[in-house]
């Protein structure tokens, strides 16, 4: 079962690189490694992995890839505007 972890950030503005540099921290509690598998910017329509099917049984491919390529960790970030998934 993945772990979910629910952050809401206010006074900055957020980006990829940001919003990855920020919530690794959490990532690693208690891991040794953590691996950034798949993630979502909802305000500006990407993710990754791009998937050729967008969505696989009503759920996102991105985030399907992310749970069966070893993701144990889910961090939303201000209400799924950013998603993270760590393995």
């Amino acid at each position: 079962m993945m772990e979910k972890i629910f952050v809401t950030i206010t006074g900055c503005t957020l980006d990829f690189e940001t919003v990855r540099q920020m919530m690794e921290p959490l990532a690693l509690r208690d891991n040794e490694f953590a691996t950034l598998v798949a993630w979502n910017d909802r305000d500006k329509g990407i993710h990754s992995p791009q998937c050729l099917k967008c969505e696989i049984k009503g759920e996102p491919g991105w985030e399907v890839y992310g749970r069966n390529h070893g993701g144990r960790l889910r961090i939303s970030v201000n209400d799924d505007t950013w998603v993270l998934i760590y393995s």
